[in-house]
């Protein structure tokens, strides 16, 4: 079985209308939170800038919360702008859709493979792992891990997963001898 790993190179664009300019698109930038005491209770905002006119938004990732409600280390974590929290956050789907913004994976994303010949035994099982939660097309993957169509991959290969479907978790294909 050849192991396949999808990561992240970098955080993905947030599609977020920007209300300076008619850009839609924002990113983290540095990645940093911004954290308001009012009294014992806290507010915090993760900071993000739009790409074409750099004005800053604020996303709400807590707001009013007790200031004993939150985990030390989480909030040690927002303090210090920790790029973990900032991107676990970012990835949280409660987040996005509280503060109405998807991600846009374009080019924040690479598929490692194994230089492992395709020319010797078939059929060749393959399994897809996800670092993070990346929608991709399984077709489209495939495709460019093993350097054929899209055609040829829906011939060739063999999944229980929906080839045309997105997808952000973990699947595993064989892939058939070709004609």
């Amino acid at each position: 079985m050849l192991p396949w790993v999808v990561r992240r190179t970098r955080l993905p664009l947030l599609s977020l209308r920007c209300v300076g300019c008619p850009s839609e698109s924002a990113t983290t930038g540095e990645g940093r939170f911004r954290v308001n005491a009012n009294g014992k209770l806290l507010d915090v905002w993760l900071l993000v800038r739009c790409v074409s006119c750099d004005r800053t938004s604020k996303l709400t990732v807590h707001e009013r919360v007790p200031v004993r409600s939150l985990d030390p280390a989480e909030l040690h974590g927002y303090r210090v702008n920790d790029p973990e929290l900032v991107a676990s956050r970012l990835l949280d789907p409660l987040l996005a859709r509280r503060n109405r913004f998807t991600l846009d994976w374009t080019g924040a994303w690479r598929l490692d493979t194994p230089a492992a010949p395709l020319d010797g035994a078939w059929p060749v099982q393959v399994e897809v792992v996800f670092e993070d939660p990346v929608p991709v097309r399984p077709d489209r993957l495939i495709a460019q891990g093993l350097g054929l169509s899209r055609n040829e991959v829906l011939r060739r290969i063999k999944c229980d997963t929906p080839l045309r479907r997105t997808t952000s978790s973990g699947f595993a294909f064989v892939v058939m001898a070709g004609d």
